[in-house]
């Protein structure tokens, strides 16, 4: 039965997904001479500021980690969530906070929204975030219509999932962008998208979880983060964290 219930839930995200991303109206246009790329990360495990946000600092560049407050220090089988003390050392080290819901449930309607919202704002405040976060990704990459108005009057941006490169006329509360996650073999073809962007350009936004030698099916190891980072660079994109990138866009 919890089988069903999950295949069911994942084809509602998709449709929902699907129908904000063909329909919705309030779209932006992206132009950009250069490649932006802008490395991102959920949940926010630990070893997302051990060796991912390490590794960015190798490069001289930073990322955006998008905070759930009730995960906060949570510890599971294969990760332990980043604690208060682990979200003011990301800030101390120039990196972005995004918000990511309180609870870390999928956003299934307008009603509760505002109430988590506002308490995850409480605690990113208690850890050192100066003002409220100006953009969110959605848990799980899945978005919600009737929420798009509490989503706006908060947030510069949302981002989501979508396999894709924001090129053209874009949605800022939809934002599209690429996992970094296992197979390992997949995950080291992902240059192909950097390629992609520097060929024309646009704005490429990766995602991913823990970066760790023994990676969740969600995250990556620190050898396939390294090179992923390396190789923006050195294609010439501009790496920025997101806030930086719709500043970079005039948006």
């Amino acid at each position: 039965m919890r089988d069903v219930e999950v295949k069911i839930g994942a084809f509602v995200d998709r449709l929902a997904n699907r129908a904000i991303w063909r329909l919705a109206r309030a779209r932006r246009s992206l132009k950009t001479e250069l490649p932006l790329v802008s490395f991102t990360f959920d949940d926010v495990p630990d070893s997302a500021l051990h060796e991912g946000a390490a590794t960015l600092e190798r490069y001289d560049v930073r990322g955006t980690f998008y905070i759930a407050g009730g995960l906060a220090g949570q510890v599971e089988k294969d990760r332990t969530l980043i604690t208060p003390e682990g979200c003011a050392e990301l800030l101390a080290r120039g990196h972005e906070i995004g918000c990511h819901t309180f609870a870390h449930h999928r956003v299934r309607s307008a009603g509760g929204l505002a109430a988590d919202l506002d308490r995850n704002a409480e605690y990113l405040e208690s850890v050192g975030v100066a003002r409220p976060a100006r953009n969110f990704a959605f848990p799980y990459n899945a978005a919600w219509p009737l929420a798009r108005p509490e989503l706006r009057r908060r947030y510069r941006s949302c981002r989501a999932g979508g396999e894709a490169i924001n090129r053209g006329p874009v949605d800022p509360l939809m934002l599209r962008a690429v996992e970094i996650r296992q197979p390992e073999q997949h995950a080291q073809t992902l240059t192909r998208w950097i390629d992609d962007v520097v060929a024309e350009p646009g704005w490429l936004i990766f995602f991913t979880h823990d970066v760790a030698p023994r990676p969740t099916p969600y995250g990556c190891t620190p050898e396939t983060f390294d090179n992923l980072v390396r190789y923006a660079v050195e294609k010439g994109c501009r790496v920025l964290p997101v806030d930086e990138a719709l500043d970079r866009l005039d948006w």
